[in-house]
């Protein structure tokens, strides 16, 4: 024990969800057998992780490097892919090992249903993220994805739209959205399809973050469900922290005798966590 004597406690419902834990499992199932898996984009949006998969193997590889690969297997992570890539893998004779996540791929037949009937697709989500991707590629890119309201402003929107939401997107925003096109006068079939072990950690994180001095929150930057829990942790106890590793604590964050939280993304390891509460044990 530091002289800070500290009290740490780990948010026990932080950590993977079951979307990850399937692509991780998986994948260090290959790699256990075959020694090397490729896998097309960051399997997870953790740094920290992905170096320790690394380690056992795993090749980080983006679509450019596909095209280029023949006879050889390749991991989908849970964010899920567009039509092209499977037709890529198909051409090359890749295996793809298929991890997206079953909540992501149910998202991409909507979707793709949708499309198909004719309906003009809105979606709420990251410009670029590979999720959101994976979904424009399911209305051949003729979804329009916006990640704020504004960008709606000077759009020439049709009177009928159909609105849906990548699924680690905060549900509050998603209805606000909702609310606020509605208000605009259109004809609106808005489709909550946030994932609801997402939407839970909304609801759970406030009650958690409330009983402690301090949050130490743990995530990759690249997670865009990490922000979103971020902010559910930093509007309910404003001494909030977000780090993404270890080495970005600082003694100076925290005073002796603080009851300290420590809370994730559903990208952010458990190890991750432990390393961050050993390390303010020490304090």
């Amino acid at each position: 024990m530091g002289e800070y004597n500290l009290e740490v406690t780990i948010d026990q419902d932080s950590g993977f969800c079951f979307g990850v834990v399937y692509a991780i499992d998986m994948a260090e199932e290959i790699l256990a057998q075959d020694g090397y898996l490729y896998c097309l984009g960051d399997i997870v949006h953790n740094d920290e992780e992905v170096e320790r998969l690394k380690a056992k193997g795993l090749r980080i590889i983006d679509h450019k490097d596909l095209e280029n690969l023949r006879n050889e297997k390749v991991l989908i992570r849970a964010h899920g892919e567009a039509p092209d890539t499977y037709r890529t893998a198909l051409e090359n004779n890749i295996t793809l090992i298929d991890a997206s996540c079953p909540v992501v791929l149910k998202l991409q037949n909507r979707i793709k249903t949708s499309y198909d009937s004719s309906e003009k697709i809105l979606i709420f989500g990251k410009h670029g993220h590979a999720e959101v991707v994976g979904l424009s590629g399911q209305t051949n890119g003729d979804a329009i994805v916006f990640q704020d309201i504004a960008e709606l402003d000077d759009m020439e929107l049709p009177h009928n739209i159909t609105l849906y939401s990548q699924t680690t997107k905060s549900t509050e925003k998603f209805y606000d959205i909702k609310d606020q096109l509605l208000q605009r006068g259109y004809e609106l079939k808005a489709n909550d399809t946030i994932c609801r072990q997402v939407s839970n950690r909304d609801q759970d994180l406030p009650k958690f973050v409330t009983k402690f001095d301090k949050i130490v929150f743990v995530s990759g930057r690249k997670s865009s469900n990490g922000k979103v829990l971020f902010e559910v942790c930093r509007k309910h106890n404003p001494n909030t922290y977000f780090i993404s590793s270890t080495s970005e604590l600082k003694k100076d964050m925290f005073a002796p005798g603080d009851k300290v939280g420590i809370a994730g993304a559903t990208s952010s390891p458990m190890w991750l966590m432990q390393q961050v509460k050993a390390e303010l044990e020490t304090y």
